[in-house]
């Protein structure tokens, strides 16, 4: 199989030629597609507003940055524009069950007015209540009722004096009250003169008295019944005084709400209350009015702002709590809930202190995210979402029953329950839209049966989009509008083809570009300010480079420390010269979100055993399951390569030089199995190149990632010691597409400083590695003299029959 080359410098950098855009700056571009690179996404969220059954709500996935949020937001307002307002919602109190507040709907706009006309009403009954009680035919009737009782008791009285005289007696007024005493001379007797009295006599006035005193008791008795019946006579002056100046207002706007029935019933039902609560509504309104609580309370001996307060809170019964108001809007609503506690979410009820207690009423009910959404969308970060108590389960409740109850966190699990309101649940009409990635969704259909139930419509946001001609310039357009949004610079042709380009870098693939808008929005973000320290009318190249490279310079500091260690020998790493066993692998670091490359010495030594390859990174659980896979394959490659009908009669032991913690994956089994091919033939391998790639047991070598931080870590090291030509990686075939290498590497690809060789297999290899043929099979099986191959056969041909002339020796057979 013949040696591969290298590749040249433009494939491995894909460059995005200005000749190709259909502009000079982004100024010239009009407003472009939101779902750029998203045909599923788009469609998945067109079928989810279209369709109107319940449990078609939406979650998408997809990485948090890549403008899921704002571009769902964005098309979801466009549609909801052209959709009806959502009605208005009110709280009123509930008369019947003080608790228990009634959710009323209106169409857009008739919350407020609803509201300002009951305000307006309490300010009408101000002047005419007061008005009415204080006027002269309310007056009379009043003192025709107080004097025909008068009348009543003047005449009881008179009549139980003359019963009284006819007896002997007087009757008088005491400290106590009134009372009979034996007469003499028409005045109460002496009790010298009443104990001088024959004791027939006296017996006869206590008789006479103990008599009276039972008839007055009698009358007393009437005379309360009496008073009673003023007192009810009054009240019922007093409802029908209030009735004449309420009937005309409450008249006036049961007409204006007459479409509404609830409203129409609840306005009888505030009649009913100021009627029936007459003198209460007189006395808040009195209390209400400014100097007017002093002068009640002095009255009472009650401090003037206690006064006040309870009349301001009686005349609350009357108020109307708006809860929802859409008057003002454009369409339905689109809600972004960005903190979805249960309070914020479902909403809630306040409390105050008053009188030393906390208290409440429908007044204090305020409106949560999933109100504001009703009749339109809400938008939800899922993570969020369910960090919160409670709120995932309210919200899952909320969808199923199609209502929103308002109520204490966890009530409906309480063991000890708090009195409090429990509002009438508001009818809810909304779609939700989750937001996610994809280990959330995959966690919540396998573990959450409600969640299938009620989120029906995926929407997946691609990670990447296709690189072509046409995605370009989509692309460019969509830079475009960024840069308008956030009211930067326009960009020049070459500013859009460099950004392209860090989406591809980005993306990992020269066929691919970046949907990660937050990451391209950064870059622009950075480079706008560049361009204006500079002076540049227009975002240019060089301010994007310049951007891209101060934004790495940041966050670099750990793979400067690693090259320091490697300039100066701590880490051992050879880029020239050739060693049997030892080659240089290569891993991909993560420095908070920063990808970098290390080199790293793979060894293997070879000796006499039991076929045992040994991954010491397993033994001192180092290695991850990944890692130690790769290695169990070297086993199966070399066993049916080399040695199909004899035991593999070699031990092997294969680490990570220099490695103090973890070490996963199976993108260093190919450098491994480099290592133990070269220890078993004992050809050397070339110091100045470095492996990475994984394996199978078939001998192909497949694809791995972080391809271009690789490559870039292991250029670092040997630029430092000093390019030869002759220096470069070894990658898998296909990872070659994947290939968007820094500029200096490409400058030292171009100039034949530096190489990056695409294998397909393991025989390729380990002939760019060692200069030596790897040699192929002949019918009988054979390897060439010489080769590669032909050694290691050899050398497990020789470990067999050491193997099995010790065996031999062992069973004393020699």
């Amino acid at each position: 199989m013949a040696t591969p080359s290298g590749l040249p410098a433009d494939k491995v950098y894909r460059r995005c030629m200005p000749d190709c855009l259909s502009f000079e700056t982004t100024a010239d571009l009009p407003e472009g597609d939101d779902f750029i690179g998203q045909p599923r996404a788009e469609e998945s969220v067109g079928f989810g507003i279209a369709i109107d059954r319940p449990g078609y709500n939406m979650f998408v996935m997809g990485r948090d940055g890549s403008g899921r949020a704002t571009l769902i937001g964005r098309f979801l307002r466009g549609e909801a524009r052209g959709r009806p307002a959502p009605k208005d919602w009110v709280y009123v109190h509930n008369f019947a069950e003080p608790n228990r507040p009634h959710a009323l709907a209106l169409p857009p706009g008739q919350g407020q007015t609803l509201r300002r006309e009951l305000e307006e009403m309490i300010e009408d009954l101000r002047a005419a209540i007061p008005a009415a009680f204080e006027g002269e035919a309310y007056r009379q009737q009043v003192a025709r009722l107080e004097a025909t009782m008068k009348q009543q008791q003047e005449g009881m009285l008179k009549m139980l004096a003359g019963e009284a005289e006819q007896r002997g007696l007087l009757l008088t007024r005491t400290p106590s009250g009134l009372a009979f005493l034996p007469a003499q001379d028409g005045k109460p007797m002496e009790p010298d003169a009443f104990r001088a009295l024959p004791e027939e006599a006296r017996a006869a006035l206590e008789q006479a008295m103990e008599a009276m005193t039972d008839r007055m008791r009698e009358a007393m008795r009437e005379s309360h019944k009496t008073e009673r019946d003023l007192r009810e006579a009054l009240r019922k002056l007093n409802r029908e005084t209030v009735a004449n100046a309420v009937s005309p207002v409450m008249a006036d706007l049961r007409e204006m709400f007459g479409a509404l029935p609830a409203v129409v019933s609840h306005l009888a039902s505030v009649e009913r209350d100021v009627i029936e609560n007459a003198q209460a509504v007189l006395n808040a309104l009195t209390a209400t009015e400014p100097g007017q609580a002093q002068v009640q309370a002095a009255a009472q001996g009650q401090p003037a702002g206690d006064q006040a307060a309870a009349a301001a809170g009686f005349l609350r019964r009357y108020a109307v709590n708006v809860l929802i108001e859409q008057g003002h809007a454009r369409g339905a609503p689109v809600i972004e809930c960005d903190f979805p506690s249960h309070g914020n979410l479902m909403g809630r009820i306040e409390h105050v202190a008053q009188f030393g207690t906390l208290v409440t009423d429908h007044m204090l009910i305020k409106r949560g995210d999933l109100h504001r959404a009703n009749g339109g969308y809400l938008l939800v970060d899922a993570r969020k979402l369910l960090m919160e108590p409670f709120a995932w389960q309210e919200l899952k409740r909320a969808l199923t029953s199609g209502e929103i109850p308002i109520e204490q966190p966890g009530a409906h699990a309480a063991v000890m329950y708090t009195q409090t309101l429990q509002p009438q649940p508001v009818a809810l009409d909304v779609k939700v839209v989750l937001f996610g990635d994809r280990m959330i969704y995959s966690l919540l259909q396998a573990y959450d049966a409600e969640f299938a139930e009620l989120f029906k419509v995926a929407v997946d946001f691609a990670e990447t989009m296709d690189r072509d001609s046409a995605t370009e310039n989509a692309f460019g357009r969509a830079i475009g509008q960024m840069a308008r949004r956030h009211q930067m610079k326009s960009l020049n042709c070459d500013a859009v083809c460099r950004i392209i380009e860090h989406a591809s870098r980005l993306a990992g693939d020269q066929g691919k570009l970046s949907t990660h808008m937050r990451s391209i929005l950064d870059v622009l973000t950075e480079a706008d300010h560049v361009a204006g320290r500079a002076e540049h009318a227009v975002i240019e190249r060089d301010d994007v480079d310049a951007a891209i490279d101060a934004m790495i310079r940041r966050i670099d500091r750990p793979r400067e420390l690693l090259q320091e260690r490697i300039d100066d020998g701590t880490v051992l790493i050879d880029t020239s010269g050739a060693k049997v066993g030892q080659v240089n692998g290569l891993a991909v670091l993560d420095a908070g979100g920063f990808l970098f490359g290390k080199p790293n010495r793979i060894s293997a030594r070879v000796r006499l055993g039991k076929g045992e390859v040994v991954d010491i990174e397993r033994q001192v659980e180092l290695g991850g399951p990944l890692h130690t896979k790769g290695v169990m394959i070297l086993s199966g490659y070399l066993g049916a390569k080399y040695t199909p009908n004899q035991p593999l009669a070699l031990s092997a032991t294969l680490v990570f030089e220099q490695s103090y913690g973890p070490v996963d994956g199976d993108s260093a089994s190919s450098t491994e199995l480099y290592a133990l091919l070269s220890a078993l033939s004992g050809v050397a391998i070339d110091q100045g190149k470095a492996v990475t790639g994984s394996v199978n047991q078939f001998g192909q070598v497949q694809a791995i990632g972080g391809v271009n931080e690789k490559i870039e870590g292991f250029f670092e090291a040997c630029e430092a010691d000093g390019l030869t030509g002759a220096q470069g990686v070894l990658i898998p075939a296909s990872n070659a597409r994947h290939l968007m290498l820094r500029e200096d590497v490409v400058a030292a690809i171009g100039a034949g400083r530096f190489h990056v060789w695409p294998v397909e297999t393991i025989d390729q290899g380990i002939a760019l590695l060692t200069g030596v043929e790897a040699g192929a099979a002949d019918d009988s099986g054979a390897y060439p003299p010489g080769s590669i191959n032909a050694k290691v056969a050899a050398r497990l041909a020789e470990l067999a029959a050491a193997a099995k002339e010790f065996g031999r020796a062992m069973r004393g057979e020699g």
